[in-house]
């Protein structure tokens, strides 16, 4: 199993995470910005995570996910998030699928994701989940363990998947950043292990200078509106990233989907 000796990766991890041969907002993207992805492969996108990918603390509740959508219908791609759940914008002018479950940490997120992943197949899935077993100090030392469980159920529940896997935000409550930095240097590890192993797995770094900062925060935790437009901004830069890896592939045909997405 990939994640058999990450134990003894995380002993003295604490150099920055693209020393680990993991891509960390390294994406100038200038014109592409303008330019469908992956020659307008369409996108069937799952927000899979907790509180901050439902969109809670944002004015629309759509957090992140109505501004990455604009960004990527500008670009010419065609679109249509996933989930079992609605929250925010305004519906139906604004695609607001998502599979966010406030207060929920990685495991609870995995049980969701068992159900509507292989009902739904997306060809993207955006994780940010751990931000809630920060803030409870809940088995923060096996985190990477139970994301690397969760990543790859998630690309066999949907083989033609590409996974892209976010650090955690930043966090004014000193003593969960702690654990947020322990979480991000182990997910790190999860992230190029796995591309190691031929996983089409990105690593995005939401807690850089490129993501939300402290004074981005509407609380201790979640963003105010200009954060999560960074947090879409990041998501976008990826997602080029893995169109420029040729990774993206067209979705599976599912019933009351369409394969080319919705626009």
């Amino acid at each position: 199993m990939i994640f058999s000796s990450i134990a003894a990766l995380f002993v003295g991890l604490s150099s920055p995470l693209t020393s680990h041969g993991v891509a960390v907002n390294h994406f100038n993207l200038g014109p592409r910005a303008l330019v469908p992805l992956a020659a307008s492969v369409p996108l069937r996108i799952m927000p899979l995570g907790a509180s901050i990918t439902y969109g809670q603390a944002s004015t629309t509740g759509c957090g992140y996910r109505c501004d990455l959508r604009t960004q990527l219908l500008s670009a010419g791609n065609t679109v249509d998030f996933v989930g079992s759940r609605q929250h925010g914008g305004t519906p139906p002018s604004d695609d607001v699928d998502v599979e966010g479950w406030p207060g929920f940490r990685i495991d609870q997120v995995h049980a969701k994701a068992r159900d509507v992943v292989p009902r739904t197949k997306p060809n993207v899935v955006l994780i940010n989940v751990g931000t809630n077993d920060a803030v409870q100090n809940r088995n923060v030392s096996t985190a990477g363990a139970r994301m690397a469980a969760l990543v790859e159920d998630v690309l066999v529940w949907s083989p033609r998947a590409t996974v892209v896997l976010s650090t955690l935000l930043v966090n004014r409550n000193a003593a969960t950043e702690r654990n947020v930095r322990s979480i991000n240097e182990q997910l790190g590890v999860v992230a190029a292990e796995m591309r190691d192993a031929g996983r089409r797995v990105l690593l995005v770094d939401m807690h850089g200078d490129e993501g939300p900062v402290v004074g981005d925060l509407a609380d201790d935790t979640h963003p105010n509106d200009a954060g999560y437009r960074k947090m879409a901004n990041v998501w976008y830069a990826g997602l080029s990233r893995v169109g420029d890896l040729g990774w993206l592939q067209v979705p599976e045909l599912v019933a009351g989907l369409s394969d080319h997405g919705e626009v």
